[in-house]
């Protein structure tokens, strides 16, 4: 999409403004300046300019607390929103989150709102953010929502790199081992096949079995290869879709310990953004789309979007969240009674605190139960391969003696 450079003039104050804006064409860039009450002086199409990225030069979750933090304390301090904006982009040091704050100060000066300007720039400011921001503006708080904001932003980074921390330790383990045992199998194994093909020997069964499977892997690593990389192909495109994704998101909450940990994740991260947005005068509706969307669970997901029809409908939130299944029974009668009171946000924010320090014990379950399951598979697969390879060497000592 081409971008243009326009000069414009306030229709009240006369104030000279300019600007960049991403449009189709021409027209385009005129009808939103009409829009938003300027007249337009100069129009230009902006010069392509050939930018460079380096890898991982993303916006990270650190960089837009910092930024928030920062814009709230400003703004609290009673510093214009321009200026403000104009401070971050000068000392933020991401360089992508300084381009795009340079953007939001160019649309906030054309006569946007901060939230539309935002909008922009979803990569970098998701839907719950805009809509926190939009009501943080209208009810004339904007600087209370930003600290709210920060707080829960930092709250949900901690709460992803908890579970993230759970699937990667063993996910690392399990990957060494099997490369382990495929370096044994490659490399090692056909050593000690050459030197027991060369005095004759009969081979114990375990001895043979390795064997057989080194031979199986040096002659038909292709079709292991091939298998290995359909199967993830296959199981990647149907977890793309939407029954196959319930399905593995299912199978996933139902697994012994790993479920629990997702399971209480999920109603953490759930109670804390739809708190967050309640209270911060997101309507009910907007607010339970926009924490579907963050959900990070279909089940979840369809369970939430279901609390949003019964509410459109004129029942409450609980009876849907309950039918779901996923959400525990504590969570329902919680919920259930912050309807009742008035007090959901409250009552929501009460249950994510609760259950951050739930997901921190799960978590520690979790590593210590795996801890011992994987030293177990390593020591049966590994060392049992290696005891199966020494065998036939200790048979020819006991024949020596």
């Amino acid at each position: 999409m081409p971008v243009f450079e326009y000069t414009a003039k306030n229709a009240t104050t006369g104030q000279i403004l300019k600007g960049n804006l991403d449009a189709q064409n021409r027209d385009e860039v005129v009808g939103h300046l009409r829009k938003n009450r300027l007249l337009l002086v100069s129009l230009r199409e902006a010069s392509k300019e050939i930018k460079f990225s380096l890898p991982g030069g993303g916006i990270g979750t650190r960089d837009v607390v910092i930024f928030t933090r920062q814009f709230a304390t400003m703004i609290n301090s009673g510093l214009p929103l321009v200026q403000s904006l104009n401070i971050l982009s000068a000392q933020t040091e991401n360089p992508k989150l300084k381009d795009v704050t340079r953007g939001v100060v160019h649309d906030v000066e054309a006569g946007n709102t901060l939230a539309d300007a935002l909008a922009k720039h979803p990569s970098a400011f998701p839907a719950l953010y805009i809509n926190m921001v939009a009501a943080g503006e209208a009810g004339g708080i904007l600087d209370t929502i930003l600290l709210r904001l920060a707080t829960f932003l930092e709250k949900n980074d901690r709460l992803i790199r908890k579970v993230k921390s759970a699937m990667i330790y063993p996910a690392v383990i399990f990957t060494v081992a099997f490369a382990a045992i495929a370096v044994l199998l490659i490399f090692v194994i056909p050593v000690f096949r050459s030197m027991f093909e060369s005095v004759h020997m009969e081979l114990p069964l375990p001895t043979r079995i390795v064997i057989g499977l080194s031979d199986f892997l040096r002659s038909y690593w292709w079709l292991v290869t091939g298998v290995v990389g359909g199967g993830s192909f296959a199981f990647r495109k149907f977890s793309n879709t939407h029954a196959g994704r319930r399905k593995v998101d299912r199978a996933l909450l139902a697994m012994p310990v790993l479920g629990d940990v997702l399971r209480k994740s999920a109603v953490s991260r759930f109670t804390r953004t739809l708190g967050t947005l309640v209270s911060s005068g997101v309507s009910i509706l907007d607010g339970l789309e926009i924490t579907a969307k963050t959900a990070g669970n279909t089940i979840i997901h369809d369970a939430i979007m279901s609390s949003r029809s019964s509410i459109a409908g004129g029942d409450t939130i609980a009876a849907p969240l309950q039918k779901s299944g996923v959400f525990p029974p504590m969570v329902i009668s919680m919920i259930a009674v912050g309807e009742q009171t008035g007090g959901l946000d409250e009552m929501l924010s009460k249950i994510a605190d609760f259950y951050d320090d739930e997901v921190d014990v799960a978590v520690s379950g979790l590593l210590s139960l795996l801890e011992p399951i994987m030293i177990l598979f390593l020591g049966v697969i590994v060392g049992g391969m290696i005891v199966a390879m020494y065998l036939p060497i200790f048979g020819m000592l006991q024949t020596v003696q």
